[in-house]
């Protein structure tokens, strides 16, 4: 009975060395995953919409807060994901992607990727010490929101749709309409 070969992890370094030499082509979507190169999905309309009501929510806080979208956001040696829209402060420094001290908000838009949002990706957030985790699950029409983190995963969760408001940890004063992020009702076709 042969014995299955150990899985060969990689660290940020490794990655990007493997990008630099061609091994990742330019352009082709993939980040890194508690040191695994996992493919991404890749954004259908209503996600790349979803990402356009994103910027326009949090937008008027610019100076506040800085937007990074579809950006590295760098966890530790072996994770570096690309979630989709990560509130940073604003004094985050410029010499590197910004890391668990400087993001506020983390927002993944999951239509294909909802299992792996949930599941891995809530994980290292949470591990990561990322304070407010929100995943807009656009299959389902709603939000779901993680606060509280541990080594063992969020402690929170809420589940809202249409009719409810979220407010950002980092600025509890704002009521945001959850329908405002979910967009038009999407029918069938």
């Amino acid at each position: 009975m042969a014995m299955p070969s150990p899985r060969r992890l990689f660290t940020v370094d490794e990655y990007y060395k493997m990008a630099e030499v061609g091994i990742i082509k330019p352009g082709e979507r993939v980040e890194l995953l508690d040191g695994e190169i996992v493919p991404m999905s890749p954004i259908g309309s209503p996600h790349a919409w979803c990402v356009k009501r994103l910027i326009e929510i949090f937008a008027p806080l610019i100076g506040m807060i800085r937007l990074s979208v579809q950006d590295p956001l760098r966890l530790g040696a072996r994770a570096e994901p690309e979630p989709d829209v990560v509130i940073v402060r604003a004094d985050a420094p410029e010499d590197r992607h910004p890391g668990p001290a400087e993001a506020l908000l983390v927002i993944e838009v999951s239509d294909t990727s909802i299992q792996t949002d949930r599941g891995r990706k809530r994980l290292m957030y949470a591990r990561a010490g990322i304070p407010d985790y929100w995943i807009v699950y656009l299959d389902s029409d709603r939000l779901e929101v993680y606060r509280e983190p541990s080594p063992r995963g969020y402690r929170s969760a809420a589940l809202l749709s249409r009719g409810n408001t979220v407010s950002p940890l980092f600025a509890p004063d704002i009521a945001i309409d959850v329908a405002t992020i979910l967009g038009r009702v999407r029918t069938e076709e």
